[in-house]
């Protein structure tokens, strides 16, 4: 029992699960077989972390060094008047999101590759419609998000709510100006 209790502590926990109590797993290269990197000494160091948010897939679920966050905003579009409300993530970072209009607008969710020019994107969705509610994987590392355009003479409301492990988020509104969001973090203590 004493054996199997030293190779539980010193080899099992390291390599299975990350947990190494008396620091040998590190000593042997034996906690990355675990698939955490770097993995956090406890839940506050997590929270820490500025590291980027991309998980680190084991199986089906993916590990996140930095906790998700949370973002809601509305938009009154003037007749022809646009938005794009854009959130940074890197590959494989994924978003929940919600959003609907009060009335009829042109839309296009897109994404943009790090490093491409800034003409650039990829759209993943542009049918027309009045809301949407889903889920967003990134494809690769950039900015992702949506542009709204109102086609009316009416003026149009947007809101839109979402969580995820982005990064910043950016509304580039019809004048061409960018304006930086502040990021809701959870805080789960």
């Amino acid at each position: 029992m004493a054996v199997a209790g030293v190779i539980l502590a010193t080899v099992v926990l390291p390599a299975e699960y990350g947990i190494d109590p008396l620091g040998t797993g590190a000593a042997l290269g034996l906690t990355p077989l675990a698939g955490l990197v770097d993995a956090p000494a406890d839940a506050g160091e997590m929270r820490k972390t500025d590291a980027p948010a991309a998980p680190q897939q084991q199986g089906p679920v993916g590990h996140y060094a930095a906790e998700y966050r949370t973002d809601a905003t509305q938009f009154v579009l003037g007749p022809y008047e646009y938005v794009e409300y854009k959130y940074r993530l890197e590959q494989g970072a994924t978003m929940l999101y919600s959003w609907a209009a009060d009335g009829g607008v042109l839309h296009d969710f897109h994404g943009e590759r790090d490093g491409a020019p800034a003409d650039a994107s990829e759209s993943f969705d542009t049918r027309g419609r009045r809301q949407d509610h889903g889920t967003f994987t990134a494809p690769f590392a950039g900015i992702h998000g949506w542009f709204w355009e109102n086609p009316g003479g009416e003026t149009v409301t947007v809101t839109l709510s979402s969580a995820g492990f982005y990064a910043s988020a950016v509304e580039i509104r019809f004048d061409k100006t960018r304006h930086p969001r502040e990021l809701m973090p959870v805080n789960v203590r």
